[in-house]
């Protein structure tokens, strides 16, 4: 009989091995409790947009008396024609576009001309004037719709988007500049002062180095004031009178009241074109919203 005796490096191997699969096993159940949360988020998520993209499909008979998630008989675009043509959703997109994109770039050029002045130059008073852009911040925006509205109202410019897009362009202006000047703030000086000395004005050092350098950070505060705007509606219910001014929001709701519990299906179809514009401009823009949020989070 004989007797194999394992050599030191046989024995140092399938240590190391038996520790490698100790280290992998234990690294997969530390994943577990964040892969159930992650896959708990994203059912939240998902699961009704699910439900609305199927029952934007569905007539009526099959929305009432059909299962909750039973699939539509069949996969026709009747109800989104009909919520784009008699539910108006394009008449009232138009006029969300027209009043939303003009405000958030004309919001975003201020607020990085305000962030650059207030970072980049030295002046007396910037940290006042800072101070007050903050304050804007915890002003609610209930507080405002009064005498915005008598503003509006006694020089003429209820009956028009005019309320809407100048109340959207200073409503986003604390947060936007705010969050700019902390990007700047990171940018080192001497890039500026260098360009200075090469004979760059003030207005090219902003619009040729400043703004390339916060592109990122504007595309991602962009986005977040996007969505923001477009999903008003205290603002455009309370600026807004006429029916062909009514914004997406608004006509929505008035949509809903229109069909009430009798037409569900052009309601979600409707809910799913609003719902879509805001996912196609997030995957539009993401590389650039995580490049953004990654630079803000090596900020001092």
């Amino acid at each position: 009989m004989t007797i194999t005796i394992p050599s030191r490096g046989t024995t140092s191997v399938q240590s190391e091995s038996r520790v490698t699969s100790v280290r992998s096993v234990s690294r997969v159940l530390r994943r577990i409790p964040a892969t159930i949360l992650a896959v708990f988020l994203g059912a939240i998520v998902i699961v009704p947009m699910l439900w609305m993209v199927l029952s934007s499909f569905k007539t009526q008979g099959e929305f009432l008396s059909g299962h909750f998630w039973e699939l539509p008989q069949s996969w026709n675009l009747d109800n989104y024609v009909e919520a784009w043509t008699r539910g108006r959703i394009a008449e009232y997109f138009t006029n969300t576009a027209v009043t939303v994109l003009p405000a958030l770039f004309v919001g975003l050029l201020i607020g990085a001309a305000a962030g650059f002045a207030l970072q980049v130059l030295v002046w007396k008073g910037r940290s006042a004037v800072l101070l007050i852009f903050l304050a804007g911040i915890m002003v609610p925006v209930q507080m405002t719709l009064l005498p915005l509205f008598t503003i509006y109202f006694q020089t003429g410019l209820t009956g028009t988007l005019w309320p809407l897009f100048l109340t959207y362009t200073a409503d986003i202006l604390p947060l936007t500049v705010f969050l700019l000047a902390t990007y700047f703030r990171a940018i080192p000086r001497e890039i500026f002062e260098a360009a200075t000395m090469d004979g760059a004005s003030l207005i090219r050092s902003f619009f040729s180095i400043g703004l390339p350098m916060i592109r990122n950070a504007l595309f991602t505060v962009g986005l977040v004031q996007f969505f923001f705007l477009w999903n008003d509606l205290l603002l455009a219910l309370t600026f807004v009178n006429s029916s062909d001014l009514r914004t997406l929001q608004v006509g929505l709701l008035n949509f809903a009241g229109e069909y009430g519990s009798l037409q569900y299906g052009p309601l979600f179809a409707a809910i799913c074109l609003n719902v879509g514009v805001m996912f196609f401009v997030y995957l539009l823009l993401n590389q650039q919203i995580q490049k953004g949020l990654v630079a803000g989070s090596v900020k001092g």
